[in-house]
């Protein structure tokens, strides 16, 4: 895999990914980045959605904090209508 490759700032502030490196970590048209910058360097940082796996794993951990908190469904629908209210 190349690790490197030249690229140019269109007048637009666009840059293309070289095909190579599109291909070789699988970016598509539409793929997503967070662009971070300091001094000279600018890093791009694909973004994507978790995996459901990685989902799941997140409801179990809101799900044991909630109880632990001593949250109940009623208290989440009561929040939210709340919140709605306000609105």
């Amino acid at each position: 895999m190349a690790g490197y490759a030249t690229t140019k700032l269109s007048s637009r502030g666009q840059i293309v990914i070289p095909e190579e490196i599109r291909e070789n970590l699988h970016l598509k048209e539409g793929d997503q980045f967070v662009v971070m910058g300091k001094g000279d360097t600018v890093i791009l940082r694909s973004i994507a959605p978790p995996s459901m796996d990685d989902f799941e794993d997140i409801l179990t951990e809101a799900r044991q904090s909630a109880k632990k908190a001593g949250l109940k469904k009623s208290d989440l629908k009561n929040a939210i209508k709340k919140v709605r209210r306000h609105r």
